[in-house]
C-alpha cells in the first residue's frame, strides 16, 4: 500500500500524540478510508519507521486497596452469582460458571448463534430451580453487557 508523505506525517503524529495502535487503526478508517488489521497498523507504524511506545499504565493504587477494586461477582436476588471465565472453550463465543442458591455449581456457555447451555457438573442429575434459572439470566445479561457483548 502507498501512502502520501501528508498521510505518513499524520499517521507519526498521531503515534507521536501517544495514541495507542487501536486508535490509530480506527483513525486511518475514518480519516483515509483504509481498512487494515492491528497488526497490519503494528508492521505499518515498523515500517515507516515511527518509534510506538506502548503506553504506560499508571499504578496509583496502593497494594492494600486492590482486594477493592477487583469487580466482585455480582450476586442476584435468589442469590445466583455469574462468572465469566477468561479463557473461552472451542465452539463458544463466551463461557463462565453459575453458583445457584443451593451453592451447586453448573458451567455456563453462549454459542455463536446466541444459544445458552448449562453444562452439567458433578451432579449430572441437578436442575436448579426454577427461581434460580430467571434469576441466572438476569444475572448473565447484566454481567455479558458489562464485558460488552
Amino acid at each position: 500500500m502507498e501512502l502520501s508523505d501528508t498521510q505518513r506525517a499524520t499517521i507519526a503524529s498521531w503515534v507521536s500524540d501517544h495514541k495507542s495502535l487501536a486508535e490509530v487503526q480506527n483513525l486511518l478508517r475514518e480519516e483515509f478510508g483504509i481498512s487494515m488489521t492491528y497488526m497490519d497498523v503494528r508492521f505499518l507504524v515498523d515500517d515507516l519507521n515511527i518509534n510506538y511506545k506502548e503506553p504506560e499504565v499508571e499504578e496509583e493504587v496502593a497494594e492494600d486497596n486492590v482486594a477493592e477494586i477487583v469487580e466482585k461477582p455480582e450476586v442476584g436476588a435468589s442469590g445466583v452469582n455469574v462468572e465469566v471465565n477468561p479463557v473461552t472453550p472451542p465452539g463458544a463465543l463466551v463461557a463462565g460458571t453459575a453458583t445457584f442458591s443451593d451453592g451447586k455449581q453448573m458451567q455456563w456457555q453462549l454459542s455463536a448463534a446466541g444459544q445458552i447451555g448449562l453444562l452439567p457438573g458433578d451432579d449430572p442429575d441437578y436442575r436448579p430451580s426454577p427461581e434460580d434459572v430467571q434469576d441466572f439470566q438476569t444475572q448473565l445479561q447484566k454481567v455479558l453487557q458489562q464485558q460488552g457483548y
